[in-house]
């Protein structure tokens, strides 16, 4: 890459929480369409070897994972998670944020995203019992992969 050729939109996957199967999703599709896939994480991550995957251990701690995405990611990227406030600041930056269960966050429903979590936040704090996401399904997993190959083969132009 030359100094006048800008890079090619990369993925950052908040890899802590994000489900197996949707790693092994991410791993092939890197290495099929020569995506540059960055997995970060607090705790140590095996990676298949790929000229196209990356790890980055980063150390425990409050947002220490999201702060690093953040801090990298440029206009154009994706980023995969579940973290709304993660999800916001990615889309304020220019880039895409798509959840592993195939939701993409935009800047239409992010905000209407957060209010909602903020609200089941302060329910939680206060001692409310709350259920937690259904289990994740083939459904999820489908959108999940089709969401993704939107996003590829709107990067690869």
């Amino acid at each position: 890459m030359t100094e006048a050729e800008p890079r090619k939109p990369q993925i950052w996957v908040d890899a802590d929480a994000c489900p197996v199967v949707i790693k092994e999703i991410l791993y092939r599709a890197a290495t099929r369409t020569e995506t540059h896939t960055t997995f970060i994480a607090n705790h140590s991550l095996r990676l298949p070897p790929s000229p196209f995957l990356k790890f980055q251990q980063v150390q425990s701690g409050f947002d220490v994972a999201d702060n690093e995405i953040v801090e990298r990611l440029l206009k154009g990227d994706l980023v995969i998670t579940a973290d709304i406030p993660l999800a916001a600041e990615a889309i304020e930056k220019g880039a895409l944020a798509l959840n592993p269960r195939g939701e993409l966050y935009t800047t239409d429903t992010i905000s209407a995203r957060l209010t909602m979590r903020n609200f089941m936040e302060t329910m939680r704090n206060s001692g409310e019992q709350m259920g937690g996401p259904p289990a994740f399904n083939q459904r999820d997993r489908q959108a999940f992969g089709n969401q993704l190959d939107k996003w590829l083969l709107k990067a690869k132009r």
